[in-house]
């Protein structure tokens, strides 16, 4: 058996040789080009509907419907994929989303009930391109039995927390200073064209995994434990995001400054991606496992405090920091997913956690956006502070479930049993199944 890639070991197996993989670029600028409307959705819709009917309440309802319905339709178009190919299932994907997103603007603009907008969001959610977890999929395709897959995991972090520094304030400028409907409009078209070319790309897409003979079904990636775990602990990311955006967004109208939202949420975001682009170079020296825990907790501690903000630097400070600890969990989850998956089900599995960041997101603005109605921003913030509390706990109890219990990597066929301790990270081992460790560093 050998691996997908074979890595030179005289290199550092930092980014820029990970751009450097053949067929690399070719998908990940049209996926980047494919996912950055992503980062504009929930805003977009927020901001155009709390101007249509002047409730973040029914703002966050809206908003809320998208996103439930993009979390519960992401592992079915994921499983597809994995199935019959991501350029089968991209195409038609993206044609209904634009035709989805242009109805749900054109009723927001003639005042249509928010049971209008909520039914209109449905389609809408159900028909978001699951790009990132494409990506993903192609990254664990080509560099199976590498060292580089811990950095692809960075890098696609650092690039999914670019597309939310680049949407939300991008989204933001063209709601407040074009017009309300332009964040979606905006988000309809590049969905469509970066949508359209990525799935052009057809040479470097993972082989499809056809139905097994005999009506015997694949397995789903969510009988898996470990899997049913990161979910879990990713709804509370989603928690963080969803309560940031609402919150943010009314401290903003708080303090008489609306366009300061888009640079809070950027500074939020800008932490984020920082701390990606360290995570993929640094050498690590301690399991996933531990370092999901860890990172949680930290994420956990920062969450709790932002209700005390009452300034805008403060706020600002503390977003940061917030951001600064999501990244290293949102990285080491989906790292484990190579570990904890069998290829044939992966691409569900990335979209599972999508699927739980995109719930948890909405369930936070709809609690949210209430909480603020009634109460205002410092009351929105409580809920990143729950839902992380409630994830972390909810790890450390079934902490187990995270081990692999087979190493990933590639072992000498003459070892009698696995060399690698469940703790050990994959990338760390070699051909013979030795633990070794791989510095990571930036090119």
């Amino acid at each position: 058996m050998t691996s997908a890639v074979t890595t030179d070991k005289s290199a550092r197996p930092g980014y820029g040789q990970l751009l450097r993989t053949p067929g690399a670029i070719g998908f990940v600028l049209p996926g980047f080009a494919a996912r950055l409307p992503f980062g504009m959705l929930t805003i977009s819709i927020l901001l155009l509907v709390q101007h249509t009917s002047g409730s973040y309440g029914s703002a966050g309802i809206v908003a809320a419907v998208t996103g439930v319905s993009m979390a519960l339709s992401a592992p079915v178009m994921g499983k597809l994929t994995d199935r019959r190919g991501q350029s089968a299932v991209l195409v038609p994907v993206v044609l209904m989303h634009a035709t989805a997103v242009s109805t749900l603007v054109a009723l927001a603009l003639l005042g249509a009930p928010v049971w209008a907008l909520a039914l209109a969001a449905v389609p809408a959610g159900a028909s978001v391109p699951q790009v990132g977890p494409m990506v993903r999929a192609r990254w664990a395709a080509k560099l199976e039995g590498s060292p580089l897959l811990p950095t692809a995991a960075a890098f696609e972090s650092v690039t999914d927390e670019f597309t939310f520094v680049v949407g939300p304030v991008l989204a933001t400028a063209l709601c407040t200073g074009v017009h309300p409907a332009a964040g979606l409009i905006t988000e309809a078209a590049l969905t469509l064209a970066g949508g359209l070319v990525f799935a052009a790309q057809r040479a470097t897409q993972p082989k499809a995994h056809a139905a097994p003979a005999g009506g015997e079904k694949h397995a789903s990636a969510l009988s898996f434990p470990g899997l049913r775990v990161l979910i879990v602990a990713f709804l509370g990311i989603g928690a963080v995001f969803g309560g940031m955006q609402v919150s943010l967004a009314a401290f903003s109208n708080e303090i008489g400054n609306p366009g300061a939202n888009g640079l809070l949420y950027g500074v939020f975001a800008a932490g984020n991606m920082t701390a990606g682009i360290a995570c993929g170079a640094i050498a690590w020296k301690i399991g996933p496992r531990r370092r999901l825990l860890l990172g949680y907790a930290g994420l956990t501690v920062a969450a709790s405090v932002l209700w005390t903000a009452h300034s805008m630097i403060l706020l600002g400070a503390l977003g940061l920091v917030v951001g600064l600890c999501i990244a290293p969990a949102l990285i080491t989850g989906y790292t484990m997913i190579e570990s904890l998956i069998p290829a044939n089900a992966r691409t569900e599995a990335f979209t599972w956690l999508t699927g739980a960041v995109a719930f948890g997101q909405a369930t936070a603005v709809t609690l949210a956006g209430r909480l603020t109605d009634a109460h205002g921003s410092s009351y929105g913030f409580l809920v990143p502070m729950a839902g992380t509390v409630l994830a972390l706990a909810t790890l450390l109890a079934l902490r187990s479930s995270l081990a692999p219990k087979a190493p990933s990597r590639i072992i000498n066929s003459s070892a009698a049993t696995p060399a690698a301790a469940p703790e050990v990270p994959a990338a760390r081992v070699n051909e013979r199944g030795v633990g070794h460790r791989v510095p990571v560093t930036v090119d």
